[in-house]
């Protein structure tokens, strides 16, 4: 089947929908997502967003100078200053779709301060503030009549002028977007979407690792579709893993528990009751999140442990309750009341700064194909993301890419000559294990190999054993009939390439980069 639209737009999370509901009235729109509309990384975000709102102690170049600091001076100081000080315009439009954000007796936003943050800033709704922007952001996409909402729904492959015949190279300059091959997940068919802008807003790529934070359904689909399709992708080594998700052996995606609660008191300890912090940096549990997490890995190699604790014991119970209702009743469930107990946690994959690269529209290398959200590089986060920065970010370039498609669009025509998807010779799989055993695969590789703490011996073998890998996953989908499970495999090894060749290509430590063979300068 051929669908043709003005905007077809990739992800369903707060990027996704706030450029869908920006552009609605210039055109029609498709807004197709691989499971539910409820499903993406947005709605697991508890800590909030942070934008300068109190201006009587905060101003834009103290948040400015807080993200260059905590991205290690790799941040583009245009992107910096764009979000910065586009996000209370981003935080009026949350509010304006329905977005609740908690506020004090007196009417004034109730602000929580996080690592790296020099003030209080971070606007919330209790420990979930993701999960209330993206409901009240599906409540206005699901009313809004210019778009066309497409659940269970998988993008294969973004069409270009490959799919016409033509030769196309990363040399090659003027690739254009036509649209995309997309999976109806339900018939099994592949229709054929035609757009005149394409945008992905597919999330990140925390399922590459076993242990992360991110829904599952973060395959870094996006990223992988555009390398493909020869765009830029860079930045791929920063990944930030979050210093404290729950530790319970079993649960996959991980329980996060937000940095909100280390910028309420909340003190790290290790296995026999002791501060460590201190060893590792004077900001101590504030400091950024790469030396968090890499303090945490370290005390956890020195004593052999496998987790380490948070301490909220000497907070006010009720208080503490109050901030923190969500995490509050899922450690009750696991048998431990955070007022009386320590907090097992552990570090786990959490967010990808790097991506699809963008200008300051958010328009990637191939012409009429934008890239929003989790999934591009804007050069906000440089080397390491500044807590609460990625929600509003989403939200900024939303609005910047959905102000320059509206202009973009009155010049570009449909292409209709595109040929429907070829599924000539492909059968079922016949052994779902084929699948899943190489996922199993590709997990434990980048855990063991290219996780926190990184050496030129771990990325070779992550090379070697994930080159198999590809190889096997490419034979395997030539023949195949598309389905979700091979095509998120093959997206997972594709990105898990990309984050081990651009470590291998950085010789320093930097960032969220941190490598035992380039030890950081003093």
């Amino acid at each position: 089947m051929v669908r043709e639209y003005d905007y077809l737009v990739v992800g369903s999370g707060i990027a996704g929908m706030s450029f869908a509901l920006k552009v609605a009235g210039s055109g029609r729109v498709a807004l197709i997502c691989k499971t539910t509309l409820d499903e993406a990384n947005t709605a697991l975000a508890q800590g909030g967003v942070a934008s300068v709102t109190d201006r009587e102690v905060d101003d834009f170049d103290k948040h400015i100078t807080d993200t260059m600091i905590a991205g290690d001076q790799l941040s583009d100081p245009d992107a910096v200053r764009k979000v910065v000080t586009g996000a209370p315009d981003g935080i009026n439009f949350l509010i304006d779709n329905g977005v609740d954000f908690d506020k004090k007796d007196d009417g004034s936003f109730d602000l929580h301060r996080e690592g790296g943050h020099s003030e209080f800033r971070i606007l919330h709704h209790a420990d979930n503030t993701g999960f209330e922007i993206q409901q009240s952001l599906i409540e206005q996409v699901r009313a809004n009549p210019d778009i066309d909402i497409f659940e269970n729904h998988f993008a294969i492959e973004i069409i270009t002028q490959h799919h016409l015949g033509r030769i196309v190279t990363r040399r090659t300059k003027d690739i254009d977007c036509y649209g995309a091959y997309v999976l109806d997940c339900t018939t099994g068919e592949v229709d054929t979407f035609l757009s005149r802008v394409t945008v992905m807003a597919t999330g990140g790529c925390g399922a590459v690792y076993l242990t992360t934070t991110n829904p599952l359904v973060a395959t870094g689909d996006g990223i992988a579709m555009v390398y493909r399709a020869k765009g830029t992708v860079q930045d791929m080594e920063f990944i930030q893993f979050h210093p404290t998700a729950l530790f319970h052996p079993g649960d996959r995606p991980s329980f996060l528990i937000t940095e909100a609660m280390r910028g309420y008191g909340a003190v790290l300890r290790n296995l026999r009751g002791e501060e460590f912090m201190h060893k590792y940096d004077p900001r101590l549990s504030l400091a950024p999140r790469d030396i968090v997490a890499r303090a945490i890995d370290s005390e956890m190699k020195l004593y052999g442990d496998d987790h380490v604790y948070l301490d909220v014991t000497h907070k006010d119970p009720e208080e503490t309750k109050r901030h923190f209702p969500n995490i509050y009743q899922k450690c009750l469930s696991l048998g431990i009341d955070i007022t009386k107990d320590y907090i097992p946690v552990a570090p786990a994959a959490h967010y990808l700064c790097g991506g699809i690269k963008v200008d300051t529209n958010g328009e990637s290398s191939i012409k009429h194909l934008y890239a929003i959200g989790e999934c591009s590089c804007t050069g906000l986060h440089g080397g390491n993301r500044l807590a609460s920065n990625s929600l509003i970010e989403a939200v900024v370039y939303a609005d910047a890419a959905a102000r320059h498609s509206r202009e973009a669009i009155k010049h570009v025509n449909l292409r209709t000559d595109i040929p429907a998807w070829n599924a000539e010779g492909t059968t079922h799989p016949e052994e779902m294990v084929l699948i899943t055993q190489s996922l199993r695969e590709v997990n434990q590789i980048m855990g063991t190999y290219v996780g926190i703490v990184r050496s030129n011996l771990r990325l070779d073998r992550a090379w070697n054993r994930l080159d198999i890998l590809y190889e096997e996953t490419e034979r395997l989908f030539k023949c195949s009939k598309a389905s979700r499970e091979i095509c998120e495999l093959r997206n997972i090894i594709n990105v898990g390439y990309l984050i081990m060749r651009q470590a291998k290509e950085r010789k320093e430590s930097r960032g969220l980069h941190y490598t035992v063979d380039y030890p950081p300068k003093k």
